[in-house]
């Protein structure tokens, strides 16, 4: 089949906060579902737009790899520093030998042990947030995933406050510069916290990383290290950008404020539907490891393929009524948290976070008010609010 290229640049992130983004990706998952992109910085890319095909990318890691990169931005030809040593960056069966060390804190047994403080700490930020009055929500659920993550890391008490301002500007930072900075700050204290540890190990993520063999032999320095920032990262983008993103869904449908706060919603469903709505991520990234056909299309060695999640999350091949929140949607596989061998690691704690942060809200707050326009990032790695101003109401 001939290929087909539009002129729509889905990597533009300024096409994401557009009023008419839902329309357009529509009309193109049914006219061109899977086709080439011309992007500014990554060239040549093939943009899978519809459920099925999205998923048969996700799953099948032996011909869509993602050791050349899964996300874009990297620019055209470039592999990624961590090609080969991080989670993100290897496939099976290196990826799993990565994997191990990490998911007992991870595992649905383990986030399920930490619920009840997870859900103190969210109270706790919404009771100060009520007190304030007008607060940016933003600030507000990013400090609970933050928090989460020096537990998990046991980050000492003398060092949390430097850890989370490190973070605050690695994650939250305005500018590529000042994320950037922020990481140059947050991984030599990771290293030297993994040679402690290495040495003196205790029981946490560092440690069981620091000190976990492959084959009788430990895990590289650089690659621990390396595991550990991209664990932080997305544990706490993922939380703050969906959570962020979720509230101004309920704060714009008041119906379905009402319908959670009145408990006719199981938590669980509606965090699973926010998590399809907002779909954060919005893209993943692989490479073809050998030539295939894709809906048609003859993908060829070396070809990168973009899953844009947030396309295949709306597809009405896979659901009903796609473009409505259906609060109790059930079944809802949808494929904001990954698929096959690149499930997010972090995705019962992600929930765990994202159903306190929501509980929290609804219990303390009676209303959430704009108190001024929200604006958007830049980014099509986890698009969401770099600010959302509001007004709470107590209960």
């Amino acid at each position: 089949m001939t290929t087909t290229t539009t002129s729509v640049d889905l990597t533009d992130p300024a096409l994401w906060a557009r009023p008419d983004t839902p329309a357009l990706v529509a009309e193109l998952r049914r006219t061109a579902p899977v086709h080439r992109t011309e992007t500014v910085d990554d060239g040549p890319v093939w943009s899978v737009l519809t459920y099925r095909e999205s998923a048969d990318v996700l799953r099948n890691a032996a011909v869509f790899s993602s050791e050349s990169g899964s996300l874009l931005g990297s620019g055209q030809g470039k592999v990624p520093v961590g090609s080969g040593r991080m989670m993100a960056l290897t496939d099976p069966p290196r990826h799993r030998e990565l994997r191990a060390p990490a998911n007992p804190f991870f595992s649905k047994g383990g986030v399920r042990g930490a619920a009840r403080s997870i859900a103190e700490r969210a109270g706790e930020l919404f009771d100060r947030a009520v007190e304030q009055g007008e607060v940016d929500l933003v600030d507000v659920v990013s400090a609970l995933p933050l928090a989460v993550m020096c537990d998990l890391l046991d980050v000492p008490e003398k060092d949390r406050d430097m850890v989370v301002r490190v973070c605050d500007v690695a994650f939250l930072g305005r500018t590529p510069e000042e994320r950037r900075a922020g990481h140059q700050q947050l991984i030599p204290y990771l290293l030297h916290q993994v040679m402690l540890r290495r040495s003196d190990p205790r029981d946490d993520l560092i440690s069981m990383m620091a000190t976990y063999k492959v084959n009788g032999r430990l895990l590289p320095v650089e690659d621990v290290v390396l595991n550990l920032d991209n664990i932080v990262v997305g544990g706490v983008q993922t939380v703050r950008h969906t959570a962020a993103m979720g509230l101004h869904t309920l704060v714009q449908r008041p119906d379905l404020w009402r319908r959670l706060q009145q408990g006719e919603v199981d938590m669980d469903s509606a965090v699973d539907e926010l998590l399809r709505w907002t779909s954060v991520g919005l893209h993943t990234l692989r490479t073809a490891s050998r030539d295939v056909e894709l809906a048609g299309r003859q993908i060829r060695r070396g070809d990168r393929v973009a899953v844009w999640v947030w396309s295949a999350n709306r597809d009405p091949e896979a659901f009903e009524r796609p473009e409505e929140i259906l609060l109790d949607r059930s079944p809802n596989k949808h494929l904001a948290l990954g698929l096959g061998a690149h499930y997010c690691i972090g995705a019962p704690l992600a929930k765990a976070e994202l159903s306190a942060l929501y509980s929290a809200a609804l219990e303390k707050a009676a209303a959430i008010e704009p108190a001024g326009p929200v604006e958007y990032n830049r980014s099509i790695i986890n698009f969401g609010l770099d600010r959302f101003p509001v007004r709470l109401t107590p209960r």
